[in-house]
């Protein structure tokens, strides 16, 4: 069985645990995730099966859309509803401003890392130490945040609902956090759901019911995407027969007698027969097409 699962992950289940729990339902070891989600967060999480684990670090699709909630007046040691409460400040924010102030995020920005992240820190999960009460200077990143659209307002209660796609990389609670600062008063997440990852909806995914029940009637295989499908926004090469042959033996081609397009990025390679093969890229200083990942499941068979 080889393939992409995608997976409703439910509240409170970390991303590993439903990998561990899809262990036992498929009885395979092969499996891996891509795009962690919060244990309180919801929504797509795209699980890799057998040979398709391998794609799991080399998507090319890293953005992200999600649906969050939050509160104004609140903050909290995890900058959500779930963490512990250290300030609660009186506000008269109006619908208005607040669509205003989120309006000032969307573009290029940067992010502190929250304290509690699994971002490594002198060797250490910040979390783990957040958990024993310390704090210690964070790195900052930049991220892309392409969209954000305010889809609910309660003016009176101060909450809001709010639609964000974004890069790589942003925590939204975080979001949350700075737009609410950036009003005065403070803000904490009430709850998330990733409504897009790695070119996958929410509509494309299956709940643990969903998996099991595939399962028992032998179906399961037909749900699965095919890996090439995850890499279809890249560019792509095909090959003839001899040059099938000698790039699945990891024989570098020379460019110069294909049509491959010069990128930096990586490129889907296709077989003579049309399978597709794998990744390939152009190794810069030779010029040739070398190999980057193969999946078994399509090998070219001699």
């Amino acid at each position: 069985m080889d393939g992409i699962l995608l997976m409703n992950k439910p509240q409170n289940f970390t991303s590993f645990d439903v990998v561990a729990k899809l262990r036992g339902i498929l009885k395979t070891k092969k499996l891996g995730h891509a795009g962690t989600l919060d244990p309180m967060a919801t929504g797509v999480l795209p699980v890799f099966v057998g040979s398709a684990t391998k794609a799991c670090n080399l998507l090319p699709d890293s953005d992200k859309t999600y649906i969050a909630s939050l509160r104004l007046g609140i903050t909290t040691d995890t900058q959500d509803i779930w963490g512990k409460v250290t300030a609660a400040r009186p506000h008269s924010v109006t619908a208005a401003q607040f669509r205003a102030a989120a309006a000032r995020f969307a573009g290029e920005i940067t992010q502190l890392t929250p304290m509690y992240s699994a971002v490594k820190v002198d060797g250490q999960r910040l979390y783990d130490i957040a958990r024993k009460g310390g704090e210690v200077e964070r790195p900052t990143r930049t991220i892309y945040i392409h969209s954000l659209a305010v889809l609910n307002e309660d003016e009176q209660a101060g909450e809001y609902t709010i639609e964000v796609s974004c890069s790589k990389g942003t925590y939204i609670r975080t979001l949350c956090s700075d737009i609410g600062e950036s009003l005065g008063c403070g803000a904490a997440m009430t709850s998330l759901v990733r409504t897009k990852a790695a070119g996958f909806t929410l509509n494309d995914c299956l709940t643990f019911d969903d998996v099991q029940r595939l399962m028992e009637e032998g179906a399961l295989s037909e749900q699965l995407i095919d890996v090439e499908r995850a890499f279809m926004s890249l560019p792509s090469v095909r090959l003839s027969e001899e040059d099938t042959r000698r790039f699945k033996n990891g024989v570098k081609l020379d460019i110069s007698a294909l049509t491959v397009p010069l990128t930096e990025d990586n490129i889907r390679v296709y077989g003579f027969n049309e399978e597709f093969i794998g990744l390939g890229y152009i190794e810069q200083d030779t010029q040739l097409l070398r190999v980057r990942s193969f999946f078994e499941n399509n090998m070219y068979k001699k």
